[in-house]
């Protein structure tokens, strides 16, 4: 991901916290915060240590920045995203982490097409 769709800041992270609005559901919570100024979307990850160590927190990362890359033409731009990993998503494979954050995306009211159809 190029460095201008990241959110790296601690004061970008701390402005979407406190404005942005929240959705979650048992593996992720993500913050959504409006910029109508912005022509892309901007992604910040927040993966804790309680997740597991270092290999796993890196691979749940990559699982999340590979969803966003595959979905990128389905989520709306002009907004700044955090997604907030829970303990979960520790034991999941990619498959699952993408269907868990196509489901919150959904929730989220953020998905402007659908990416793909449930078998």
């Amino acid at each position: 991901m190029k460095k201008k769709y990241r959110i790296k800041k601690n004061e970008e992270f701390q402005q979407v916290f406190q404005q942005g609005k929240s959705t979650a559901n048992r593996q992720f919570v993500v913050y959504v915060l409006d910029r109508p100024e912005q022509p892309y979307f901007r992604l910040g990850l927040s993966v804790s240590k309680k997740i597991g160590k270092a290999v796993v927190r890196n691979r749940v990362k990559r699982y999340i920045r590979q969803v966003f890359l595959e979905l990128r033409e389905h989520i709306a731009i002009g907004h700044d995203y955090v997604i907030i990993a829970r303990i979960p998503v520790a034991g999941m494979n990619y498959a699952e982490v993408k269907k868990s954050l196509v489901h919150v995306l959904k929730k989220a009211g953020v998905l402007i097409k659908q990416p793909f159809s449930s078998p």
